[in-house]
């Protein structure tokens, strides 16, 4: 990843630019968070998500690789989303970008229907 034109976003975090694979949306409710192996749910506030993952904010830190499991509803359908998310990467104080892993087909559609209900919606 490289910094976009190296100017930060005003809270002391780089701001990063790279080609996004899928589109993002933070319209979900009840997240969960544990960390696989871990019983202790882990605090955090309303992500940004895709159909490939999310960014969770949390002032928890996680190496990159850990496998934490999610759980949240989608907030326009209530669809219920589980799936086991790896970390692929950290920032400190701020949260974790993860990716989802053995996401099921039918969370995967639901996603994407939230993302065009949303979509639609933000075009009226």
């Amino acid at each position: 990843m490289t910094a976009e034109n190296g100017k930060g976003n005003g809270v002391g975090v780089e701001t990063w630019s790279a080609p996004r694979a899928a589109k993002r949306f933070s319209s979900l409710s009840d997240l969960s968070v544990t960390y696989e192996g871990h019983s202790e749910e882990i605090v955090t506030r309303p992500p940004d998500i895709s159909t490939r993952g999310m960014f969770i904010n949390t002032t928890r830190t996680f190496p990159e690789g850990a496998v934490l499991n999610v759980k949240f509803h989608l907030a326009l359908s209530g669809y219920e989303v589980r799936s086991r998310a790896e970390v692929r990467y950290c920032l400190p104080g701020v949260g974790v970008g993860v990716e989802f892993v053995g996401i099921s087909a039918d969370c995967v559609k639901a996603i994407e229907r939230e993302i065009e209900i949303r979509d639609a919606a933000v075009e009226k």
